[in-house]
């Protein structure tokens, strides 16, 4: 008797995504107006616009060479070589899709707006005085408020672009340029800790939906793309210290998490992420002790130099939960955001995350914890000798 054939988990998964996400769009525009959620296409802040422009040609080649040959470049290239490679792919894809729009509206003017980080770079003249006042200036009926991005972050964020002005590296152009090349490393760092954590051959499957991922649209140009690089280099740098039981490398992952906090409040929760690793790699920190106490020496180093430079990273968190109901906050539904901001999660990762947990290749890599790839090279020789 032949057994009916169960449905695909991963094509399970796809399909709850793009319920979730139909979901997100119908209930946003029919259920609330505008004025209810201060979004013009629910559940992104954007606008229905399709249009072409100069980067039209690069997108439309490249999602067409990496979907015709990534997968077999990516399987092939030695691993030197593959990684550089998916830096270079990311790139294209992100700058044809913001240049889209054209140099000056899809790259140098979009950090320069009157609520972006580089409307304020002149007034950081006095940068350690600046921090000692940061947080007079987040709420909204404080004297010369902030911008809703300057205050909606740490003050690590706006620094970043003012250390770029006082380099000789002023204006949107040059900082649209660093916000698209660091963001695009994002890419490397996710292949680097899943080669990491579960073996070659999986990373070398991820590569391709990883230099295509649809966060290149935000990416190209929002500092939230290099925020999420800093991060994703973090997790990368932590998956190699607990896998090669480095302490060097430990220490250089806590630096980037604590630089993390002091970027984005909301990327304080990639210690979640950070404490999945931990227990994947469990044995090697058994082993290794000292990574812990490298891990937390390297993430006090930036606390430490901007709580001694007067900034109060806990009060001005406070400050901004505060603005934040003065604002947009005290009128928008919770009931809707807590699920569409899951919508727009998969917008951001693309189909391809959310099936990749479910595939039958994650499930063969978990079966062998720390040697992911022993039972496909133990074949791999078995299929040899039995050829000679």
């Amino acid at each position: 008797m032949t057994r009916p054939r169960s449905f695909p988990l991963d094509l399970l998964a796809a399909t709850a995504a793009v319920l979730l996400v139909v979901a997100a769009v119908v209930v946003g525009r029919t259920v609330y107006t505008y004025d209810d959620l201060i979004v013009g296409w629910p559940p992104l802040l954007g606008r229905w616009d399709p249009h072409l422009g100069p980067g039209t040609p690069a997108a439309v080649l490249v999602a067409a060479g990496v979907a015709a040959y990534g997968p077999a470049v990516a399987a092939r290239l030695p691993w030197r070589a593959l990684l550089p490679a998916a830096w270079g792919t990311a790139l294209a894809w992100t700058w044809s899709l913001a240049l889209i729009d054209g140099w000056e509206r899809g790259v140098a003017g979009r950090l320069t707006t009157s609520q972006e980080y580089l409307s304020v770079v002149d007034r950081w003249h006095d940068v350690p005085a600046t921090l000692r006042d940061f947080n007079g200036h987040i709420l909204l009926h404080s004297p010369d408020n902030w911008p809703a991005h300057v205050a909606g972050h740490p003050p690590g964020a706006t620094l970043t672009y003012v250390l770029l002005d006082r380099i000789g590296l002023g204006g949107g152009g040059w900082a649209g340029a660093l916000t698209i090349t660091v963001g695009a490393t994002a890419c490397v760092a996710v292949l680097v800790a899943v080669r990491a954590l579960t073996g070659e051959r999986l990373a070398r499957r991820a590569a391709p939906f990883l230099a295509l991922a649809p966060a290149a649209v935000w990416m190209g140009t929002s500092a939230d793309g290099y925020f999420a690089a800093v991060a994703a280099w973090a997790v990368a740098l932590l998956a190699l210290a607990v896998t090669r039981r480095s302490p060097g490398w430990a220490a250089g992952s806590g630096l980037l998490f604590g630089l993390t906090c002091y970027l984005s409040y909301g990327l304080t929760l990639f210690a979640v992420i950070a404490a999945a690793v931990l227990v994947l790699g469990r044995r090697g920190v058994r082993a290794r002790p000292v990574l812990l106490a490298a891990l937390l020496a390297g993430a006090a180093v930036v606390p430490v130099a901007f709580t001694a430079a007067g900034f109060d990273w806990w009060e001005a968190y406070r400050l901004l939960v505060t603005r934040y109901y003065e604002g947009a906050a005290g009128v928008r539904p919770y009931a809707y955001w807590v699920w569409a901001n899951l919508a727009c999660t998969v917008l951001i990762t693309g189909l391809a995350t959310v099936a990749g947990p479910s595939s039958k290749t994650l499930s063969q890599a978990n079966r062998t914890p720390g040697k992911p790839e022993a039972r496909f090279l133990f074949e791999k020789k078995k299929t040899l000798l039995n050829t000679q």
